[in-house]
């Protein structure tokens, strides 16, 4: 990997500034590109832009910015981006600052501000290298997640595509999804579940299989799929949808046929019961049946007191005497089987015991 220090000047940086939803965000005379596809859009407020152009006029330094090198010798910022933006739409009279445009600016006032020196690391190297790199000079400012410091690295035609679907304020992800999906699209949230879920938790090598692709229509494709299952099989959209792990339902129960009159009527009766006491569980629950998803609620200190007193600290399986903290509570009843989370339902199990239930 090879890290060179750059330092440009303003007037260099906004040369040939362009700014359209089509042809993205470029300057350095056409050479960088300021948006790649894995960036977010321009997200500073009013007083954030304002800052930059303040600390610039009163020749204070900015933070340093990255970019990486691309093979054919132009650039696409890593960090910096919106810092960037706030400087060439300035520059570009896109706003003013204390009742200024630049073009009311005096002509040294201007060339003051053209002048002034940004540094800018440079960094150009294998993939895996860059990843590296990324994570570890991301550490200040509005940070880039995970998904977006791979996006950087398996940039190319595949990236650029999926960006339209998933990666947009009203993406068409978000407009189908949006009932059933956690986080925010402009963050990449949407993209990276998506990528999760078709890779079975394999992310980058998913994406260093498909990163010269023409397209991401397959992700996309599977995608639609993922949610066109969820709402013909839970046919109640409900808030506590939102954030279940959809993917892997549907990668593995796709394929079975389900009477979803019941899950509906299960799942009104598993929302009224006051033992499950993560709500949001409920689903994988149905079609896993695994009671992790949902915590049942734990007997009460209290109430596994009373019933150690009354089992005089013996365990009522191997009836072995224990202190209380070598001990649990149990459900007599299995929750699953209708019993209860209550004193009359509670027994105490030493733990090997209770392990061993449970196993069964």
């Amino acid at each position: 990997m090879n890290i060179e220090l750059l330092e440009i000047s303003i007037g260099e940086l906004t040369e040939d500034f362009e700014d359209n939803a089509e042809g993205g965000v470029v300057g350095f005379a056409g050479k960088l590109d300021i948006r790649p596809p894995y960036q977010r859009e321009f997200i500073y407020k009013d007083k954030q832009r304002d800052a930059v152009i303040a600390t610039v006029n009163k020749d204070f330094p900015l933070n340093v910015m990255y970019w990486a090198v691309r093979d054919d010798g132009t650039f696409e910022v890593i960090d910096g981006q919106q810092r960037t933006i706030s400087i060439s739409q300035y520059v570009n009279g896109d706003f003013s600052f204390e009742n200024r445009y630049f073009h009311n600016l005096t002509k040294d006032e201007k060339q003051k501000f053209l002048n002034y020196k940004l540094m800018i690391y440079c960094c150009s190297g294998t993939e895996s290298a860059k990843l590296e790199w990324f994570r570890t000079i991301n550490i200040a400012g509005e940070k880039l997640t995970e998904q977006e410091l791979r996006n950087a690295v398996f940039t190319g035609p595949w990236v650029s595509d999926v960006k339209r679907y998933f990666s947009r304020n009203l993406a068409p992800a978000y407009q189908i999804g949006a009932d059933y999906m956690s986080g925010s699209p402009i963050r990449q949230e949407y993209l990276e579940t998506a990528l999760k879920w078709i890779s079975h938790g394999k992310i980058q090598d998913y994406m260093a299989q498909h990163q010269h692709d023409a397209n991401a229509s397959a992700l996309w494709l599977y995608f639609q799929s993922v949610i066109t299952w969820v709402g013909a099989t839970f046919t109640v959209k409900r808030n506590i949808m939102k954030g279940v792990d959809w993917g892997f339902l549907y990668n593995r129960y796709k394929d079975q046929v389900f009477d979803t009159s019941a899950i509906e009527a299960e799942t009104k009766n598993l929302i009224a019961d006051d033992d499950v006491t993560k709500k949001s569980g409920i689903y994988s629950y149905i079609l896993t049946r695994d009671e992790r998803y949902i915590s049942i609620r734990a007997f009460s200190d209290s109430m596994k007191l009373k019933v150690y007193e009354k089992q005089s600290g013996n365990c009522v399986a191997c009836n072995d005497k224990f202190l209380i903290s070598q001990m649990e509570g149990d459900h007599i009843t299995p929750w699953h089987l209708g019993g209860k989370t209550n004193e009359g339902n509670c027994q105490m199990l030493c733990k090997d015991c209770n392990r061993r239930k449970s196993g069964h």
